[in-house]
């Protein structure tokens, strides 16, 4: 796993080009802290920052085709790249490392831009064509890897991660009004959208080419839509499943260095823990986090599943004074808002877990792929009551107000009044309110006035929208299985897991989310995800003969954190200082008044605002981190240019 950096200049000045590069790459020295290597020309920089999993000794980055006319910065793990080596040997070329990098080159001068559709693994990479002055970027299938970039008049620059595109000259720090308001929204940025206005994110599955002064963006892969001719008996389900699942496990246990599993207790880790288990020539190093919060541990769990398999199990606890600790580095860890609170338990079980192994095998993707939350449940009940009188959704909607506030883990109250929250809208709508934090009619009293006016004519949900038309005729659930997929597991929950491990130099590899695995399983129809109001149906029926009852049936928890209590406990002065009054006027973007309402109500103990209160906390350490002081900088003489999708 590594970091990657560059740019590319008609003005490109060589004297410059080396100091800005390295501290491109010294801005992300944590996702590769073993290795660096620069490639410069008179129109191109490539920068690297490596942590060695495969051919530890000779994989130095970045690396040439034979003659040295193409050159490749490579983030990631390509799963087959020992067969593609043997065809290309096959057609003359000649390797000087046994890396899977320098595979991606050669495949590049045999199929040009549609080398990425051969490969088959998490990926994000940078190829420099001398000969036609052309940077080609590329992000895997799922979005595993990360990519950004910005366009400015004279070229073009990308890094793994923002923190590296900020330590150009030529980029500049405007927020985007229209990604705040998704953040607000989704929790998260959607992409090709960043927190800042003119720099983009590559979006998974897509290649991007800078060539004679243009960007162009295109699409090479995308979910296959359920397919009637792929349903099959559960029992031939179910073993085709498991034996795709084996293979893809198989192929995530190659490795130069030691490895282990994330193990929370859940059906997604333990599954992989057992395929691990059953694979894995010795012992299998599994590990977890807990909490003193009885409603938020599943330690528990987890020590039954490392029993049951054999493991060698190693928990840790995650404290208030752990997450104090760790808290004012959380703008450094995402460098783009994020209001998942669990990229702090994430972040010190990859911290824990790095102390013994270089890389975890993890149970993301399983929710997203068998539709394993309860939101999907929810949304059966919810297309029932579609048909309720308006009087009774007000009578349902009066009754959960009502109900005495909780800060446990999923507690009946949170559950019923988001449940509630999301009455009324189209599926894709209902869904995206259940998962996030702000409604939209909560915007016009949470922005201050002049932000408003820049934010009441936008659609915070054209990207919602927009998907929900690309699921074309999927069914209900096929739809909102689509657009987890492309919004709240690409851009929720891979960034979480990418920037929590990688800044502690650990390499995360989901079994869930192989090609071969997503493939089947996106074809298969609704009724083999969700039977009733049962979740992972399918799922379930392979892992019979490898986990036992008791964790199959167990319902999902999900990685919560107790931030309810810790807001009125060990939080709250944090709290109230970064969200002063004085503090939201002086930055003028928000009511000032409204946030205070909203902290004042949940201290007191009349709301439960947690994933509100999370969501403008994160907003203003980023802020402060990376906006305080910088708004009335001068702007860059470079002017972006439009990117083309």
């Amino acid at each position: 796993m590594c970091g990657i950096s560059g740019f590319v200049s008609t003005s490109l000045d060589a004297d410059r080009a080396g100091p800005i590069l390295r501290g491109m790459c010294a801005a992300i020295r944590h996702r590769g802290p073993d290795d660096e290597g620069y490639y410069a020309d008179g129109h191109a920089a490539l920068g690297i920052r490596r942590l060695s999993i495969i051919d530890v000794a000779g994989g130095h980055q970045p690396i040439s085709n034979e003659d040295g006319t193409i050159w490749i910065v490579f983030n990631g793990e390509i799963y087959n790249f020992a067969e593609l080596r043997d065809e290309l040997r096959s057609r003359g070329h000649r390797f000087r490392t046994r890396s899977d990098t320098e595979v991606i080159v050669h495949l590049y001068e045999d199929a040009g831009l549609d080398c990425v559709t051969r490969l088959d693994g998490m990926f994000a990479f940078a190829i420099w064509d001398k000969a036609r002055r052309r940077l080609f970027l590329a992000r895997d299938r799922i979005g595993k890897k990360p990519l950004h970039y910005a366009a400015l008049s004279d070229g073009i620059v990308f890094c793994s991660e923002l923190k590296g595109l900020l330590k150009h000259p030529g980029i500049t720090r405007d927020l985007s009004i229209p990604a705040l308001t998704r953040y607000l929204i989704h929790d998260y940025v959607p992409a090709p959208r960043t927190i800042f206005r003119d720099i983009f994110k590559v979006p998974p599955g897509h290649r991007l080419v800078y060539e004679a002064g243009s960007v162009h963006a295109s699409q090479y892969w995308d979910f296959p839509a359920p397919d009637r001719r792929a349903d099959m008996p559960d029992e031939e389900g179910a073993e085709r499943l498991q034996a795709l699942l084996d293979a893809a496990t198989r192929r995530r246990l190659v490795s130069e260095v030691p490895l282990g599993a994330f193990l929370s207790g859940g059906i997604d880790s333990s599954a992989v823990a057992a395929l691990m288990a059953r694979n894995s020539p010795s012992t299998v190093k599994t590990f977890c986090v807990g909490f003193p919060e009885k409603s938020f541990d599943e330690t528990g769990y987890a020590r039954r599943v490392a029993s049951y398999l054999g493991t060698e199990h190693h928990e840790d606890v995650m404290t208030p004074r752990a997450i104090l600790d760790l808290i004012g580095r959380i703008a450094d860890l995402l460098d783009e808002p994020l209001a998942d609170a669990s990229v702090l338990p994430t972040y010190l079980l990859s911290r824990f877990t790095r102390e013994r192994v270089t890389v975890a095998l993890s149970g993301d993707g399983g929710d997203e792929m068998f539709a394993g939350y309860p939101t999907y449940q929810a949304h059966r009940v919810a297309r029932l009551m579609t048909w309720a009188p308006h009087p009774v959704l007000g009578w349902t909607r009066g009754v959960a107000a009502r109900l005495p506030v909780s800060y446990d883990n999923f507690s009946l109250d949170f559950k019923i009044k988001k449940f509630v929250s999301g009455l009324g809208h189209p599926p894709e709508l209902r869904h995206a309110i259940w998962l996030g934090s702000f409604a939209t009619q909560e915007l016009p009293s949470l922005f201050a006035r002049e932000t408003w006016q820049q934010v009441c004519e936008d659609d915070p949900f054209s990207e919602v929208r927009a998907y929900a038309r690309a699921a074309g005729n999927r069914d209900w659930l096929g739809r909102l299985l689509y657009l987890d997929a492309k919004l709240y597991l690409q851009d929720g929950v891979l960034v979480k897991v990418d920037r929590a491990s990688m800044a502690c130099s650990l390499e995360v590899r989901c079994p869930f989310l192989d090609t071969a695995v997503v493939e089947f399983t996106s074809r298969l129809p609704a009724s083999k995800k969700l039977r009733g109001l049962t979740t992972k149906h399918l799922l379930k029926r392979s892992l019979r003969s490898l986990l036992p009852p008791e964790i199959l049936n167990r319902p999902k928890k999900g990685f919560g954190v107790p931030l309810g209590f810790w807001i009125r406990g060990d939080l709250r002065a944090l709290f109230q200082d970064m969200l002063s009054p004085a503090r939201i006027a002086r930055q003028g973007i928000f009511n000032e008044s409204a946030v205070d309402r909203l902290l004042s109500e949940h201290i007191a103990g009349r709301q439960d605002h947690r994933k509100k209160l999370w969501n403008l906390f994160v907003f203003q350490m980023w802020y402060q981190t990376y906006l305080e002081g910088s708004l009335e900088r001068a702007r860059s003489a470079h002017a972006p240019i439009e990117v083309r999708y």
